[in-house]
């Protein structure tokens, strides 16, 4: 399937048609009460509507307009029928295309914020024409939007029940698959094994590749796998985890919102060991 949006850096010269614009006030992204749903503005510029962005970053062309992500500043009054959301529920108000372009804007409006000072000298940094960076004028150090890779594991029994964990700082009821971030020099599947053993005391095999997903809480790339339980005691690390167990397919817990790989993945792989198993 061909994606609407094609990537780029460098913005049209002489744009002459309306942009759509990611428009973010810290961490909220603005929004328009369209006639059936929320919107993203789309206008020849956001001065037009009193707004004055301190910065920007072009994104490149969504389903033939031109895309912007700017910070619109901590401050001013919002032109009427306009409001502020928080990213996570912009994931829930659009489709997913626009959503995941909503977090890349945010991402790159964020590392663009914070990288105004070189961190090694101190001089002020510029972006450059070449690439979607913003280098030293001084040293020459060169950063760019940062990834933060982590993994996502759903372990099973093998036959059908799924090991779910939950913290403390998650609703009532909540459980999820497990998660951790990579460490440097380690190998994606390394992560699964060493995440599950010091989240929850168990060894696993059969590791597979499921799927990913970006998620823009601040920079981390999500990926997800499947796995297979391989020894030793169920024991949360009472850190990360506060409590883990395992639930048949037919029996689960409060789960993520559907937003979230989290959620597809405990789906997907719950309908097939059901279909496998049938519960007798």
């Amino acid at each position: 399937m061909t994606s609407p949006y094609v990537p780029h850096h460098v913005p049209p010269a002489d744009r002459r048609d309306p942009a759509l614009w990611f428009a973010f006030r810290k961490a909220e992204l603005l929004v328009c009460e369209g006639a059936q749903a929320p919107c993203l503005p789309c206008c020849m510029h956001l001065t037009d509507h009193g707004l004055e962005p301190q910065r920007a970053q072009y994104l490149g062309i969504y389903d033939g307009r031109h895309c912007y992500a700017v910070d619109i500043g901590e401050s001013g009054a919002l032109p009427e029928g306009w409001r502020l959301v928080g990213l996570r529920d912009a994931f829930g108000l659009f489709d997913p295309d626009v959503a995941a372009l909503s977090g890349r804007a945010f991402q790159i409006l964020d590392w663009d914020r914070n990288q105004q000072f070189c961190s090694r000298c101190g001089k002020a940094t510029a972006q450059r024409a070449d690439e979607r960076s913003r280098s030293c004028p001084g040293c020459r150090y060169t950063t760019y939007p940062p990834v933060s890779p982590a993994i996502m594991v759903l372990v099973t029994d093998g036959a059908r029940r799924v090991l779910l964990g939950r913290k403390s700082i998650w609703p009532p009821g909540r459980y999820s698959a497990l998660a951790g971030f990579v460490e440097p020099g380690e190998m994606l599947e390394e992560t699964v094994s060493r995440e599950t053993r010091e989240e929850v005391g168990v060894e696993v095999k059969n590791i597979r590749y499921f799927g990913s997903q970006p998620w823009p809480f601040p920079h981390s790339l999500m990926i997800a796998f499947t796995a297979e339980y391989a020894g030793g005691a169920l024991k949360p690390d009472g850190v990360e985890i506060e409590e883990a167990r395992w639930f048949d397919v037919d029996e689960l817990p409060k789960l993520p919102p559907s937003i979230s790989i989290s959620r597809r993945l405990i789906d997907t792989i719950s309908a097939e060991l059901a279909a496998r198993s049938p519960r007798s």
